[in-house]
């Protein structure tokens, strides 16, 4: 049974692991998704400068830059679904010989959502221009001042890009690095321009 659990985690962090690597976007609809925050943030940072908030505009300007370099080094630097799948299979068959029993992964198949998958990316980039709209302006109302909502709201964004840091770094990923390490000071220069700047 701990054999089982250790095989069980190992996979969890592989896959970890794999979405702190990122995946290299394959057509132009999936290249929407990297580049809306890009778009979204330098949006706010124009809104917060033309209001005379000089700390929020220059915190949302640097997370802009960090999505801009985070899109370039997936674009250049990120392995295809396809060698990051293969890389995972590789990983498990590997512990598989060592003895962990680890899930086996069902043959690939053509499904449903293969078939659409134009379609979902379609509807998936129309949604991320979407958050465009809805993204400026929840960036330009908020937060009104530090609160614990705010922290709550800047957290996940922080954590996500503070872990992707070293494991870009450890796979010789300098754009992918560079980029998640200017998105994490950006929230936190948010953090701290909320404190310093309240908006009026």
């Amino acid at each position: 049974m701990a054999r089982e659990d250790s095989g069980d985690r190992l996979l969890r962090r592989l896959v970890l692991m794999s979405v702190l690597d990122g995946t290299r976007p394959s057509g132009t609809l999936e290249w929407v998704s990297p580049v809306v925050p890009v778009v979204t943030q330098a949006a706010v940072g124009a809104g917060h400068w033309s209001a005379g908030r000089r700390q929020r505009a220059l915190a949302a300007w640097a997370s802009a830059a960090g999505f801009g370099l985070v899109a370039w080094g997936l674009g250049t630097e990120a392995p295809t679904r396809a060698e990051a799948q293969e890389n995972i299979e590789q990983h498990k068959d590997l512990w598989r010989e060592r003895g962990l029993e680890v899930p086996a992964t069902a043959p690939r198949t053509e499904t449903s959502m293969d078939r659409h998958q134009p379609w979902w990316n379609a509807l998936s980039a129309l949604a991320s221009c979407s958050n465009v709209v809805f993204g400026v302006r929840s960036g330009l109302r908020n937060p009104r001042r530090l609160t614990v909502l705010a922290i709550a709201g800047e957290a996940p964004t922080a954590v996500f890009y503070v872990l992707r840091v070293p494991r870009a770094v450890q796979r010789r990923r300098p754009r992918i690095a560079a980029g998640s390490a200017l998105v994490a000071a950006g929230a936190v220069a948010r953090l701290r321009a909320a404190s310093a700047e309240p908006l009026r």
